[in-house]
Formats: structure tokens, C-alpha cells, sequence
């Protein structure tokens, strides 16, 4: 892949997934006034802090101007560059709420009479998690992030030395008892359960989404397996040299990172192929180096 058509494709990427994002803003964590460890629910607070004061600035807005102050703050104070990728889904964010709030507006999915989309606090929490989980899932697994909330725990990382899980942890707690402000007490209970939540959503889901097969296979017709997935899979693989405890006889072992679907294919090839190998599976959730760039040969 080019580097223009990797560049277009990781920005659609970033804004679908933004868009997702704003989207359970937008129709969960709006209209309930659940405040979850988020720049999202800490702009919620401070434009009804401000509306109470009669002064009126619009959500995005709030969120625009609460994110581009971190990522300034963050250019000083954390003395590091930021990836463009995180500028970018960052300062999309409220303008995409104001997308969702002109394309779909609450009235037409609210019924009347309903205090918000799911006009329960639970429901509404459940739905926005997940998408919002979703989305980060999203952009984690591009390297990138929505900023905000992830600005501020590297920050709370570098001054206060906390591991950046618990930085995470320390900021979305900060915010949610914000919501002190403007909810009862039991809304921001609900809250900080949501940001718990949140955090055990995105792990599933970055999980699933960067899940490999660490395949490893015993065959005398290794050579054949070697150029099948170099050659038709275009993925590398490793060779061992190992002798069976039992047998007592020579072998090579093929150990290979595959996807769901080229594990598949290599199961296929070797049921078509007729040839017989000893093989183990097993789920890698994580993997470093240049596995992903595919390299034709």
C-alpha cells in the first residue's frame, strides 16, 4: 500500500470511527446527562454550569474548545509531539456532534414524552459504552486515539508518576465526580460505573479486533507449506529444527502469525494438497513490528 492511499485510507478510517463516537454523544450521553469519564461528559457539565449563569455556548462548541486547550497543553507540558492523527480526531469531534444534531436531530428518534433515546439511565449507559468503545477500538487499532481523556492521563502520568492504566482510571473518576455539579448522586454512581465499563469494552474490543493465529505445524512437506504462505498468503513464517521424544526421529516445525481467514486458506491448501502435519493454534491479541505490512515478493 502507497503511502497517499495508506494516509486516505487510515482518514476515512479515523472519521467513521469519530463519527461513531459522536453519534453515542449525540443520542445517549446528551439527552441523559450521563456523565462518564470523558471530555464529552466534562463539557456537558460546564454548558450547564454556564447555561446556569446565563451564559449559552453549544456543546460542540465546548468540546472543540476543551480539546484543543489539552492539545496545547500537552505540546508544553508533556514536551512531546503529538501524532497528527490524534489532533485530528480530536478536533473533529464537536463538529461531527453538530453533524449527527443537523443530519438526525433527537426529536425524530425521541419518543414524546421520553426524557432520552432509551428513556432509562442504564440502557442509555449500556448503549454508549458500547459505541463508544467501538470507536476507540477503532482507532487504537490504527494507532491512533480521540484524544481528550487520553491527553489528560498523560499528563496525570508524567506529574504524578501513576501507571497510564491508572492515569486513565484517576482522570475518568475526576470527571465523573464533576457531574457532582448538575446530577444527583446516583447518576454519577451510574457514571463511574460506565467508565469502568468503558475500560473492560475497549479491551475486549481491541482485543477481537487485533486478534492473530499463532499456528505452528509438524510436516515432513514443509517446504511445500513454507512457499504456500510466503507465496500465496504473503505472510513470513519461521522454521525449528526439533526431534520427536517418542520417535526419536528429525523433524521441522513451520510457526506462522495468520489471520482468521489465512488460517483458513492454510487449511484448505493442506486438505486439497493431501498433506498431513501435526497442528496448534493458539489467539495473539498483540503484536509489534511490521507483521501488518503485507510485502509482495
Amino acid at each position: 500500500m502507497t503511502t497517499a492511499r495508506k494516509f486516505l485510507s487510515e482518514l476515512i478510517t479515523m472519521t467513521l470511527g469519530m463519527m461513531v463516537g459522536a453519534a453515542a454523544v449525540y443520542y445517549f450521553l446528551v439527552p441523559s446527562k450521563l456523565i462518564i469519564g470523558s471530555i464529552s461528559g466534562l463539557s456537558i457539565v460546564l454548558t450547564e454550569i454556564l447555561q446556569g449563569a446565563g451564559i449559552n455556548i453549544g456543546l460542540s462548541t465546548m468540546i472543540f474548545g476543551i480539546n484543543a486547550l489539552l492539545l496545547i497543553l500537552a505540546w508544553f507540558l508533556i514536551g512531546h509531539e503529538f501524532g497528527a492523527k490524534t489532533v485530528y480526531t480530536a478536533l473533529i469531534l464537536g463538529p461531527l456532534v453538530s453533524f449527527w444534531e443537523k443530519v438526525l436531530p433527537l426529536e425524530k428518534v425521541m419518543a414524546p414524552g421520553d426524557i432520552s433515546v432509551m428513556n432509562d439511565p442504564w440502557l442509555d449507559l449500556i448503549c454508549f459504552v458500547l459505541m463508544l468503545s467501538v470507536s476507540q477500538a477503532i482507532l487504537f487499532r490504527i494507532n491512533a486515539s480521540s484524544g481528550g481523556l487520553d491527553i489528560l492521563a498523560k499528563i496525570i502520568n508524567k506529574y504524578l508518576h501513576f501507571d497510564i492504566g491508572m492515569s486513565i482510571t484517576v482522570a475518568g473518576a475526576l470527571i465523573c465526580c464533576s457531574a457532582f455539579a448538575i446530577n444527583p448522586f446516583r447518576m454519577v454512581v451510574i457514571g463511574l460505573i460506565g467508565t469502568w465499563i468503558n475500560g473492560l469494552a475497549v479491551d475486549y474490543f481491541t482485543a477481537s479486533l487485533n486478534r492473530r493465529k499463532r499456528v505452528c505445524m509438524i510436516t515432513d512437506r514443509y517446504e511445500e507449506v513454507r512457499r504456500y504462505i510466503i507465496e500465496e498468503l504473503q505472510r513470513g513464517c519461521s522454521l525449528y529444527p526439533l526431534r520427536g521424544g517418542y520417535s526419536g526421529t528429525d523433524h521441522t516445525e513451520v510457526v506462522s502469525l495468520l489471520t482468521q481467514t489465512e488460517f483458513a486458506s492454510l487449511l484448505a491448501f493442506l486438505k486439497n494438497n493431501e498433506i498431513k502435519a501435526f497442528i496448534t493454534s493458539g489467539n495473539v491479541s498483540e503484536i509489534y513490528g511490521e507483521w501488518n505490512e503485507k510485502k509482495k515478493r
